[in-house]
């Protein structure tokens, strides 16, 4: 047993796995112009394993299996969990400022089936637990990259599952054998499927008796047959390919798919649900929890980059030392550090599944932190914007800045600030180009609605919350009771 290297993660991948883009059927996403961005992203989890530097954050010595990936690492008490959000957030730094959810996804999935298989074995006599278990010890002793399938493609959103016109618009069990089970439909937004050794799947939400054929989850490999994958357009990545400044469109990239089930066969050791209705409910919500933690973890990261982008633009400007600037700059700053208290609130107040031992982040500052992410994305772009400046938009480009006859006209009317580089202060702009324009409409999209859409969070907040205190407070200030 050992920690995969980069290269036996790269053979990986050439599997005979099934993917498209923009209407062809991708050979090998490893060697692919566009697709190789995202192994490339991915392929760092395996590269900072290796790196004397990295290593003691991204590698966790294991009391069973050794030293195994720290996201593997199965969180038992608050300090453990804030011990995750270093982990991600680090690695999101180290990233360029970019999620590296390979690995995170799979471990959020592996740790809420931990806990829902016990809690539903106690209750139904069932044996998913240790088929959970079992999974876990492959993936840990083979380094395995991991993504989540979870949200069905729906159809009419105002109808349950079996109300459907069309069965397959949520993932369903079609058949069930001696040897395993038959499903059929989509997902969507299955990012990194297309690069991941393997895909857990999960019910994207609570069911009823008449769904209890859409209540499924289960692992498979990502070369399976009848799993097929079609992949969004990556319009980072192909800006990139034409423009040497977009560095993070060639290499800190991730991908989502439309991943299809044409009548894909499940084995029962890798079924960890088959019509147990009562607990898709339980399981949609105890992964996003674990997912959501991850969320305010990685965005705190990406808010890092986003200071210092901030920062530095209004250094090169000339700009730094006035107010409204400055108001700019702290904004930043308070998104960036509410969602790392969050974080850090959500370890501390952890709670212990009775059963399995497992930590589960406090779900309450998770979803606030969550909530916080979503709804101020768009003003975190504004005040980078305005720090920036309209050259974001009226940039020319770097082939530009590299033609002789062009340069020195360029270096002159760009300069900014005394003693500043022109060509720096256009690399840096760019940057800010390159997340707003080629990685607009995916970032400003992922902000609002990956992890969980804002009404989610809101919905979450609202049941879970303890009110008790708050009301007793309410009536002694009322003067209808006379004591707290």
């Amino acid at each position: 047993m050992a920690l995969k290297s980069v290269e036996k993660y790269l053979e990986s991948l050439n599997d005979g796995r099934i993917v498209y883009y923009k209407g062809k059927k991708v050979d090998n996403v490893v060697i692919h112009p566009v697709l190789r961005a995202s192994v490339n992203h991915a392929s760092l989890l395996y590269k900072w394993q290796q790196d004397p530097r990295k290593r003691n954050i991204v590698v966790k010595k294991d009391p069973e299996f050794g030293e195994i990936s720290s996201f593997y690492y199965i969180p038992k008490n608050g300090n453990d969990l804030m011990n995750r959000f270093e982990l991600i957030y680090e690695t999101t730094r180290w990233g360029r400022g970019f999620f590296n959810i390979t690995k995170a996804i799979g471990s959020d999935a592996l740790f809420a089936l931990m806990i829902i298989t016990k809690h539903m074995d106690s209750v139904l006599g069932t044996s998913y637990y240790q088929r959970v278990l079992n999974y876990y010890k492959y993936v840990v002793e083979n380094d395995i990259a991991i993504a989540v399938a979870q949200t069905d493609v729906k159809g009419d959103r105002s109808l349950r599952p079996h109300e459907q016109q069309d069965p397959d618009m949520y993932l369903r069990i079609v058949e069930k054998g001696k040897d395993g089970i038959v499903v059929r439909g989509a997902k969507a937004h299955t990012t990194q499927a297309c690069v991941s050794n393997d895909i857990i799947v999960l019910p994207t939400r609570a069911m009823t008796d008449k769904d209890k054929d859409y209540s499924v989850a289960f692992a498979i490999p990502a070369n399976t047959k009848g799993v097929k994958m079609i992949s969004r357009l990556e319009k980072a990545t192909e800006a990139a390919l034409n423009d040497s400044w977009f560095v993070m469109g060639r290499e800190n990239v991730e991908i989502e798919t439309i991943t299809i089930f044409d009548d894909v066969f499940i084995p029962w050791e890798r079924v960890f649900m088959a019509g147990e209705y009562q607990f898709a409910g339980p399981l949609a919500i105890m992964f996003p929890t674990y997912h959501r933690f991850t969320a305010i973890s990685y965005r705190a990261g990406m808010a890092d980059l986003i200071i210092g982008l901030g920062k530095l633009l209004a250094e090169y400007n000339g700009i730094d030392d006035k107010s409204h600037i400055r108001r700019n700059v702290v904004e930043l700053i308070k998104y960036k550090e509410i969602l790392r208290a969050t974080a850090i609130a959500a370890s501390n107040l952890a709670s212990i599944d009775d059963q399995t031992g497992i930590a589960i982040p406090n779900p309450v500052m998770t979803n606030v932190g969550k909530l916080i992410a979503n709804e101020n994305y768009t003003d975190v772009i504004k005040h980078l914007i305005d720090i920036a400046g309209g050259l974001v938009a009226t940039l020319p480009s770097s082939q530009d800045f590299e033609n002789r006859e062009e340069a020195p006209y360029l270096e002159k009317y760009l300069a900014g600030k005394k003693d500043t580089s022109s060509l720096e202060r256009a690399k840096l702009i760019a940057l800010t180009r390159e997340l707003i324009s080629s990685f607009g409409a995916l970032l400003i999209t992922g902000m609002i609605h990956a992890e969980g859409s804002i009404e989610a969070s809101i919905i979450e907040l609202y049941r879970l919350y303890d009110y008790g205190e708050s009301k007793k407070l309410a009536f002694y200030a009322s003067g209808l009771k006379d004591e707290l």
